[in-house]
């Protein structure tokens, strides 16, 4: 039997910030709350086929870019549609050296971790 990702813990200032973030990103819910970490997964709770997300209080500033980063599908409408809800809910654009012809688009979340939005659409 394989291995699967069960959990990603995310290190960050603001625990409770990203945990309502990602959850409207992700339509989660917060799972469990404990010593000050955050973790949230879908409605159906632990277990199931997506990890879910710890967010670990840390109070060391990150030193650059992460060395790792979520890709995003929307999953109920167009890449424009959820790449301006993305934006209204407090995602901004990331220029990392794009050319305009990806057919991605570079996001931060509220702490400055980058994801990006892929243009197809997930079931």
């Amino acid at each position: 039997m394989a291995c699967r990702i069960s959990e990603l813990v995310i290190e960050c200032r603001d625990p409770r910030r990203l945990a309502d973030f990602w959850c409207a990103v992700l339509d989660f819910i917060v799972l469990d709350t404990d010593d000050g970490a955050i973790e949230i997964g879908p409605p159906d709770g632990f277990g199931g086929l997506q990890p879910t997300l710890v967010f670990s209080p840390s109070a060391t500033p990150r030193a650059g870019k992460l060395p790792l980063h979520f890709d995003v599908n929307a999953t109920d409408r167009d890449q424009d549609a959820e790449l301006e809800r993305l934006l209204a809910l407090g995602a901004r654009r990331a220029e990392i050296g794009q050319t305009g012809e990806e057919p991605w688009h570079c996001l931060v979340d509220p702490e400055g971790n980058e994801f990006c939005l892929l243009r197809a659409r997930l079931g």
